[in-house]
């Protein structure tokens, strides 16, 4: 009894408090890679070195 009391007051809810941060800060970068490669400037810059790749 005194094992599963001592487990129950261990730190283990840290680790979904710590996937959840992970999850929130990918989910953030995501959205500010689409954001930056979504634009009008990267997009062009990426086509033209497509472009060149290409020829």
């Amino acid at each position: 009894m005194r094992k599963l009391f001592g487990r129950l007051r261990g730190d283990a809810g840290m680790n979904t408090a710590e996937y959840a941060v992970g999850t929130l800060a990918a989910v953030a970068f995501a959205g500010i890679l689409l954001k930056v490669l979504t634009s009008g400037n990267v997009q062009s810059a990426l086509t033209a070195v497509i472009d060149r790749a290409l020829k």
